[in-house]
């Protein structure tokens, strides 16, 4: 299904992302990039955690094991974490904060749906941080989404944020989106489809996008880098966990009832119930704001 409304609402999709959990080798170092590059906030930490957030709504959860080995582009896992930016200002003052720290970034891009800028890291997890379009502009003559990788003005972009400037992540902001790494985009399709519920709502060359309530993706999954892989090793750095907000109760019963057709095995824990898609990517519902 496909919506008219000007800004999409991330609050009404039965799906939503709630919290990115990443395994990383140098704690220290991978909590201070993500606040002072993307300006999150720390809102708990210990020797072998950190919780990164805004306000007291955690985005990013990092758990830190020095005995991991470094992360693999060529294995199944994290594509990037999508961090979406309230208004075009927003990325705008970004763009001018990383342009200042004469930052690396990887990619500019134009995807009609949105404008996106990319980066990475300190141990390689990838990092879009973009700002949707009004929905309008999303769908061709038919009502369908559009997605493409044009090349963003990025000029244009940085006379939107006038004479303001960066302060820190957004209280509006959250992370709009995962794209994973699989190893078969047909059979990412029958978990993320099938099983968790997501419409396709583009079929890219090599990829799926996944999208509930409407929006572009919440989900995608891609094999640009992946083709043939295998289960991820547990002992690799990286995409540990995504935490998915369902609108109800009602959501997540229909998913599980899902999941148990399709034999596969639900972990139940304070946190939700959990899944794992073919890769051993670890998939939490929950409801509301958990």
């Amino acid at each position: 299904m496909t919506t008219t409304r000007e800004f999409f609402d991330m609050s009404t999709a039965p799906l939503r992302v709630g919290k990115v959990h990443l395994k990383v080798r140098d704690l220290d170092t991978v909590s201070r990039f993500y606040q002072q590059v993307m300006g999150l906030g720390e809102i708990a930490a210990s020797g072998r955690q950190a919780v990164l957030g805004v306000g007291e709504t955690p985005l990013l959860v990092l758990d830190a094991d020095p005995a991991l080995t470094a992360s693999d582009r060529r294995q199944a896992g994290l594509f990037h974490t999508a961090f979406l930016l309230p208004s075009r200002a927003d990325l705008a003052r970004w763009l001018g904060h990383v342009a200042e720290q004469r930052l690396r970034l990887q990619g500019a891009s134009d995807h009609i749906v949105s404008e996106a800028l990319y980066l990475a890291d300190p141990e390689g997890n990838g990092i879009e941080v973009y700002v949707d379009r009004p929905v309008p502009q999303w769908l061709d003559a038919g009502g369908h989404i559009q997605m493409s990788t044009d090349p963003l003005d990025v000029q244009d972009l940085l006379r939107a944020a006038g004479t303001s400037v960066w302060s820190g992540f957004p209280e509006a902001g959250s992370i709009g989106h995962v794209h994973m790494q699989v190893g078969d985009t047909a059979e990412a399709d029958r978990f993320y489809r099938d099983v968790l519920g997501f419409a396709v709502t583009v079929d890219y060359p090599g990829a799926s996008f996944y999208g509930s309530g409407g929006y572009h993706h919440q989900l995608a999954g891609n094999i640009w880098n992946s083709r043939g892989a295998p289960q991820r090793p547990q002992n690799m750095a990286g995409l540990e966990r995504v935490d998915l907000v369902a609108s109800d109760a009602g959501t997540i019963a229909t998913i599980l009832g899902r999941a148990g057709k399709a034999g596969l095995e639900v972990t139940k824990t304070a946190a939700g119930a959990t899944l794992r898609d073919p890769w051993g990517t670890a998939i939490t519902l929950a409801s509301g704001a958990n």
